[in-house]
């Protein structure tokens, strides 16, 4: 374990109980089970000195209500509903806390962006004028999502995809951020996108996005840089993809060249993890995964990734890790399984600097909305949507599953 691994477990004693060894090792030659073509090489030793912790006085959601998106509650409710008097009342518990902010086509600008930072007004001026801030998920990279059907966008992976996403998509947001000034705005930025150049591009249609990811996350990042109460996380995938000291090394040389292509990385507050996923953030349910990852869970991920974020010149960043259905350890047959996984439950409830390294807790992907369809006949049907790990019944992506919704809140841990 290197040094800032063992500074990160020492801290976490001071809010959670550690019962697990968060060992790390050497990656081997290769990283099976973790994603599609995932291949790790040797990465090297660990630095003599502890990386700098990222700046406290930066974090946005120290200090700050945090906005709860009332049309995640409605759909929340509308389930409640249907549902028995005892799963009812865990619904709404569970609704009560903050999700992002999905913008996953240029429709949606239209639809929600507008609604929720007006919002989100509202809200800071029920509470007093205290500061709010809102998380959004800006979802609608040229080529999206490159090795997963379920969740492919509406862009094209060429200039004409690239011009849209600038003009109809990043523009106008950076625009509608900058008319909120007293709103503090987190962007989580392109969910399952760069990590894709660090282990996929065997895949077609990830060599294909590799330049594409690149110039367009720039553009991203220096546009919505310039809007001063924005601040920007990058996707940093989760432990089971790129835990390997390899493929950290890898991401970590793609960060830095869109980072430089952005205009430096003071232009991010940091990254974000384990969105979508399922990872516990202790514990060593990875080691029966995947004995060769280094890193079993996300707080032993986010201290080595920033480990290796220091060789590539990249420190004094901080995490965002998705805890809204890894409250659960140990439901997987393989690292891989990402759809609609069954059994799983919430997770820790959203908050503020909970560990070091760690800029919040939060509920990024909305639990109740669905990965994919487990139709085989559907256009967009992933097949990981339907194997073993997956539950049964799934509608689209993004749509709201009802029973998978029950069975997060069901089995909730801590519980509701």
């Amino acid at each position: 374990m290197t040094k800032l691994a063992e500074r990160a477990v020492r801290g976490l004693s001071l809010f959670i109980s550690v019962g697990a060894t968060l060992a790390c090792a050497t990656a081997p030659a290769e990283a099976p089970g973790a994603s599609t073509s995932l291949t790790a090489s040797t990465g090297a030793g660990a630095p003599a000195e502890l990386p700098p912790l990222p700046p406290a006085e930066g974090n946005p959601f120290a200090g700050a209500t945090f906005f709860v998106n009332p049309d995640y509650r409605a759909r929340v409710e509308a389930g409640a509903a249907k549902a028995s008097p005892a799963d009812a009342a865990l619904m709404r518990k569970a609704a009560a806390y903050p999700t992002a902010v999905w913008l996953s086509s240029i429709d949606d600008l239209r639809k929600k962006l507008a609604p929720a930072l007006r919002d989100a007004d509202a809200q800071r001026k029920a509470a007093g004028d205290r500061p709010i801030v809102s998380v959004f998920s800006l979802y609608d990279l040229p080529g999206r999502d490159c090795n997963a059907r379920a969740s492919a966008g509406e862009l094209t992976a060429d200039a004409r995809g690239v011009e849209r996403y600038r003009k109809e998509f990043i523009d106008p947001i950076a625009k509608a951020f900058a008319a909120h000034p007293d709103q503090r705005i987190v962007v989580v930025l392109e969910t399952d996108s760069l990590a894709n150049l660090a282990t996929n591009l065997g895949t077609p249609t990830c060599a294909t996005a590799d330049p594409i990811y690149r110039s367009a996350t720039a553009y991203a990042i220096a546009k919505l840089a310039a809007v001063p109460n924005v601040s920007i996380y990058l996707d940093a995938a989760h432990a089971g993809w790129l835990g390997w000291s390899g493929n950290r090394a890898k991401i970590a040389a793609v960060y830095k060249d869109v980072l430089r292509m952005a205009g430096g990385d003071d232009k991010i507050r940091g990254f974000f993890v384990n969105v979508s996923n399922y990872n516990p953030l202790t514990g060593d349910f990875g080691k029966a995964l995947e004995p060769t990852n280094p890193c079993p869970n996300e707080l032993t991920y986010v201290a080595e990734l920033a480990d290796s974020l220091r060789w590539a010149g990249i420190t004094r960043k901080a995490f965002l890790i998705d805890t809204g259905r890894n409250g659960r350890g140990g439901l997987r047959q393989q690292w891989g399984s990402w759809c609609n996984v069954h059994h799983a439950g919430l997770g820790e409830r959203p908050r503020a600097a909970p560990a070091p390294l760690v800029d919040a807790y939060y509920w990024i992907k909305p639990p109740g909305e669905s990965d994919g369809t487990s139709d085989s006949a559907a256009a967009r049907f992933d097949e990981m949507c339907a194997g073993p790990d997956a539950a049964p019944g799934a509608p689209e992506a993004g749509e709201w599953f009802q029973a998978y919704y029950v069975e997060l809140a069901r089995n909730a841990e801590p519980p509701l």
